[in-house]
This record gives structure tokens, C-alpha cells and sequence, in this order.
């Protein structure tokens, strides 16, 4: 019986051990790569068969037109992952294709500050900057450092919600919850705390941040 009984533990211990390597490298990454969004524009430019280098704008759906290989989803992935998968579809009637990818026009990075804050708004994204670090720009009154809501956006359909207690931070009793911030970011500071799923919708997301002016 102390077979199957150590095989269980084991079985647990590493199922709880990938559940937590899942869940937290999102939000501790600090310098994650730039994601495609409609509107960027990309040149691709092959140097051995320069007759296919190509403009291309990336359309509302996500997808990019490849001159002679069909469309190709792009939206939300890195220049290094489309460089893959451009390689991948032109490999089907060029060999072993040559492709150099230069991200010619992007949305300029940026985060979102609302509720309790003196200056809710738009904010630009200038280097490695932290969530805490965020909300003091926002200049939020001292009754509102307490709670606070990260979303992030980790797919087309799908928003991630995190609460993290500002006062932990400052405090120093947790300054991991300090994370830094990705483009896209949203940040509120509620009034009073929310009950909130991990998980919600990216079409509700406007139910929380609505009230809020930017």
C-alpha cells in the first residue's frame, strides 16, 4: 500500500508545484516583448528573394495578407513568433525562406489608472514601471491605498483579474505583489473591495471600468 499511497504524493506535490508555475509568471515577468495589435504595421523583408518583400498592416481581425501564402493570424504574438510562423507559411513555395520582420509602426505602450484617484487616464508606458508605481502617478488619495485591481488581457476573449493589496507593499510585508505593468494594463482602484472572478469576459470589463472617464 505505501507504493501507490507515495505515488499519490508525488503525484500532488508536482501537480501543485505546475499550478503555481502557471499562474504567477504572467503577472512577475518584467520585461515582456511587444504584441502585435491591429493597425501595427510590419515590413518583411526577404533578402534572397526580394521580389516578395512586402508592407503589411495588421487588419481588425488580427490577420495579416501574405503575398502568395495566404492570411496569417498575428494579433497579440512577438516579432520573434511571427518571424516562425511567416518562415513556416512561405516555406509551403519558397526553400528554406530567408525573412527579416521590422516592426515599421506600433501603438505606443501605455496603461489605464481609474476609480479612486486623483488623475484617472491614459498613461504612457515609459520603461519598467510597476504597478505601485503606477497608482502613485494616478495620485490616489490615502483612504484609497488599500485594494487594488489589475486586469490583463491574456487572450481575444478573456480578461485576467488580480487583487493586490497595495498597503502590503508598501508596508514591505510583500513587495512580490508589485508587479510591472504590460501595455494594455488596467488598473482600479475601487472605492470599496470587490468581489471580483479570477477570470472574467473581456466584454465585461467595461462594466467596471465604464464609470470611470479617460
Amino acid at each position: 500500500m505505501k507504493a501507490p499511497i507515495f505515488l499519490f504524493i508525488v503525484i500532488m506535490i508536482a501537480t501543485t508545484v505546475s499550478a503555481a508555475a502557471f499562474q504567477s509568471p504572467a503577472l512577475r515577468e518584467s520585461y515582456p516583448r511587444y504584441r502585435l495589435q491591429p493597425g501595427d504595421v510590419l515590413d518583411l523583408i526577404f533578402p534572397l528573394t526580394p521580389e516578395f518583400n512586402q508592407t503589411v498592416i495588421v487588419q481588425p481581425d488580427g490577420y495579416i495578407n501574405l503575398r502568395g501564402a495566404g492570411d496569417l493570424r498575428v494579433q497579440r504574438k512577438t516579432t520573434s513568433e511571427i518571424s516562425e510562423a511567416v518562415r513556416a507559411a512561405y516555406s509551403k513555395v519558397l526553400h528554406d525562406p530567408v525573412i527579416t520582420i521590422d516592426l515599421k509602426e506600433f501603438e505606443k505602450p501605455y496603461f489605464i489608472v481609474g476609480g479612486e484617484v486623483a488623475h484617472p487616464g491614459k498613461y504612457d508606458l515609459r520603461g519598467d514601471t510597476t504597478l505601485l508605481q503606477a497608482v502613485e502617478m494616478a495620485g490616489p488619495a490615502e483612504k484609497s491605498k488599500k485594494q487594488v485591481l489589475l486586469f490583463r488581457r491574456v487572450s481575444d476573449e478573456w480578461v485576467e483579474a488580480t487583487k493586490i493589496d497595495i498597503k502590503r507593499i508598501l508596508s514591505g510585508k510583500d513587495v512580490t505583489e508589485d508587479v510591472h505593468l504590460r501595455s494594455g494594463d488596467m488598473i482600479l482602484v475601487p472605492k470599496t473591495a470587490l468581489s471580483i472572478s479570477r477570470f472574467i469576459p473581456a466584454p465585461s470589463l467595461g462594466m467596471y471600468l465604464n464609470p470611470f472617464s479617460f
